[in-house]
């Protein structure tokens, strides 16, 4: 029988699997995630479904796919009556505490609906603020703190995102970015406690989700020194080089201009990046630790998860790309330690599962299910076995041409962004629609306009070699085009469970 124990989901942005110390990155320090995976499980091979943030969010804090509603751009957020996981706890008997990042609701709505209290970093700094955009304050400290780059757009690094150590003494822009997370993590503590002094609360869903390791790459002492420069990983070659790779990857590469950046100023991005990670890690402690000192930590269900990854220099590319689905930007860490009710052999799993996964999770481990039909389903069945999950997963971006709202324009060349931006303002085949399918070792893109990808992961594991051409694959690729089709027409859309007068 389903118990409504506590639910803290705790996310991450732009947080890729492997730069976790326990999924196998020698210069990484994560170790209250690492003790995680010892209590719980953690799943080496989790994927989100989109790779980047406002799809993927909506995604996984719904159950559904991105193209089932058609979020598949960043400025296009959830329409009102749209199915949310929050307002269905909420309206289920749970007290919903939603902290930091949304990039789900519209700036211009309120949150009433989804959550009791909203939390947001420089705001009010009422306990119950539950207004519309959190980085209304955010925004308007950075322009006026704003700190110019040193750099021009022509030159080599300008568009990288690197910053490196900074002082939160220091206020400026990226020191305003920095210490978001801190007041997050100050919110959730206080209300935890708050939560430990009450007799017969009801069940809480804390949903935390913070800025880092989001670039620009940036972080301050003692993280930011505490990682091994010599252990961090080497990079994949340049998109430009590699034949196969899609136009986006390309253009993006050709654009940031990073060829000639210098490797030891790649070496010290990633590090950086490491350093982001080991803050969050610390920050994760925090929160676990106010649990066990308020004895709620037992009767709590925590999943700690990305909404997607970051190439961090991979193929001379930073930041992430909106329609290429290579493991740094959509394998994404997900662990869950379950509530003391559950039994649960601590471990990496090796199971394929999807963000989608997680609202069926909590559907079953509360009872409460979803007044709609989403598509995940639910990891329950792995706490205590290793066995198979999906046989596939699935990962989806870009547009059609034509769709010139789905461009996300407004950005000129004095923005870091605007390698990404500008290439998907292209009517060529770069910004198009593409679909990620993962079976056993095998990863198969399918592009609407240009040439597939084919990767054997297991032999090819940084995704360099596209086997698309090759005949002998033929059969794997038609097979997972087949596949591809079957959950097109599985999930293309839902009907609302209602009759209308006629």
């Amino acid at each position: 029988m389903a118990v409504k124990s506590n639910i803290v989901y705790f996310v991450a942005d732009q947080l890729r699997a492997d730069a976790l110390a326990h999924l196998g990155n020698q210069a990484s320090i994560t170790p209250n995630l690492d003790q995680l995976s010892q209590e719980g499980i953690s799943f080496s091979h989790a994927y989100c479904q989109n790779p980047v943030c406002v799809p993927s969010r909506i995604s996984f804090l719904s159950g559904l796919y991105p193209h089932t509603t058609g979020h598949r751009t960043i400025h296009y957020l959830q329409n009102e009556g749209e199915p949310n996981i929050l307002r269905t706890m909420k309206n289920n008997g749970y007290e919903v505490i939603w902290i930091g990042r949304n990039d789900v609701i519209p700036g211009n709505r309120t949150k009433e609906e989804f959550c009791d209290r909203y939390y947001r970093p420089f705001g009010s700094g009422d306990s119950k603020d539950i207004k519309g955009g959190e980085f209304i304050a955010l925004q308007d400290m950075m322009k006026k703190n704003k700190k110019e780059s040193q750099l021009k757009p022509d030159e080599p690094g300008y568009y990288s995102f690197y910053v490196g150590k900074i002082d939160l003494d220091d206020v400026n822009d990226k020191t305003v970015f920095a210490k978001y997370d801190w007041s997050c993590i100050e919110q959730a503590l206080a209300y935890i406690e708050e939560k430990s002094k009450e007799k017969n609360h009801k069940p809480f869903f804390l949903y935390i989700t913070l800025m880092y390791p989001h670039p620009e790459y940036m972080c301050e002492e003692p993280w930011f020194s505490s990682i091994d420069r010599k252990k961090v990983a080497k990079r994949r070659p340049s998109a430009i080089t590699l034949e196969g790779k899609p136009s986006m990857l390309k253009e993006i590469a050709k654009k940031q201009n990073l060829s000639n950046w210098g490797e030891e100023n790649f070496q010290e991005m990633r590090a950086t990046y490491l350093a982001m990670v080991s803050r969050f890690d610390h920050h994760y402690g925090m929160v676990r630790d106010k649990l066990k000192e308020c004895n709620l930590y037992d009767d709590t269900n925590i999943f700690v998860f990305s909404d997607h990854g970051d190439y961090t220099g991979d193929y001379d590319i930073a930041e992430k790309v909106q329609n290429c689905f290579d493991d740094p930007v959509v394998n994404v860490p997900l662990l869950i330690k379950p509530a003391k009710q559950y039994h649960v052999i601590p471990r990496v799993s090796n199971a394929l599962v999807e963000l989608v996964d997680i609202t069926a999770t909590i559907e079953e481990m509360s009872g409460i299910q979803t007044e709609y039909v989403n598509f995940g389903k639910s990891l329950v069945h792995l706490f205590d076995k290793e066995e198979q999950h999906r046989e596939a997963v699935f990962s989806e971006g870009g547009r059609i041409h034509g769709e010139t709202w789905a461009m996300e324009l407004g950005h000129g060349p004095s923005s870091q962004y605007w390698p990404r931006l500008s290439s998907q303002a292209s009517e060529g085949p770069e910004h198009t629609k593409a679909i990620m399918c993962r079976m056993d070792k095998w990863k198969y893109v399918y592009r609407l306009y240009e040439n597939d990808e084919l990767y054997d992961l297991e032999n090819d594991p940084q995704e360099l070699n596209n086997l698309i051409m090759h005949s002998e694959y033929q059969e794997i690729i038609k097979n997972m085009k087949l596949k591809i089709l079957d959950w097109m027409v599985e999930t293309g859309d839902i009907v609302p469970d209602r009759k209308d007068i006629r």
